[in-house]
């Protein structure tokens, strides 16, 4: 048995080829980011227009709502690099709900002001079936390339680490998409956010369960 066992040993070490060590998990995100930003800097750029933009965020609201968006994007596509490692704490996890509450806060207080301005208005769909598509649209092309990059790691849990990047990138979609609004976040645009933020995060907690592994 010894014998057998020090034979398969020998034939696997033989037919073995070079792994290459994959970079920290902290330096993979951040290069992963930073071309997000330089897409997302490009598009704002060429399509958004920044003089709405700027009239919104004279409004110091939005910025916590943008603080909200961002930190929940960049803090679950981190933890999501961090846990696709073998030897990290679950704890990662819990790293985008501090940021996650702040997005959902400060965007519900942004929903709340625009209700007692306008009353039933306020819960009209109006453009949020673009809010829809523009998440989903960005949204998905960012889940797929992120998926590629956290199957290389090979995580013992992929569907929780597909599930945060599902969350990161549609929280950086949803940042993005602050860009090209033309309004304040009513109730309607906020349950819709949250819909596409959620079913971006399931469809890549699916393909997690049979891709990233």
């Amino acid at each position: 048995m010894t014998g057998a066992t020090d034979r398969l040993i020998e034939s696997l070490v033989e037919s073995a080829g070079p792994v290459h060590r994959l970079r920290p998990p902290a330096v993979r995100a951040t290069l992963f980011l930073l071309a997000v930003a330089a897409l997302g800097a490009l598009t704002i750029l060429l399509f958004s227009d920044l003089s709405v933009f700027a009239r919104r965020a004279s409004d110091p609201k939005l910025d916590w709502e943008l603080a909200g968006t961002l930190l929940t994007g960049i803090f679950a596509v981190v933890a999501a690099f961090e846990l696709s490692l073998p030897d990290r704490s679950p704890l990662w996890a819990l790293l985008p709900l501090p940021p996650f509450a702040l997005w959902v806060a400060s965007t519900g207080y942004s929903c709340y002001r625009h209700w007692l301005a306008f009353g039933p208005d306020g819960w009209e769909i109006g453009e949020s079936a673009q809010c829809f598509r523009f998440i989903l649209a960005v949204g998905v092309p960012l889940g797929v390339s992120l998926l590629v990059l956290l199957r290389k790691a090979r995580p013992l849990a992929p569907a929780r680490v597909a599930a945060l990047g599902g969350l990161g990138v549609a929280a950086l979609a949803a940042f993005l998409l602050q860009f090209f609004h033309p309004f304040d976040v009513t109730f309607m645009d906020l349950s819709v956010h949250l819909v596409v933020v959620g079913l971006v995060t399931a469809v890549s907690t699916l393909a997690g369960r049979t891709y990233v592994r």
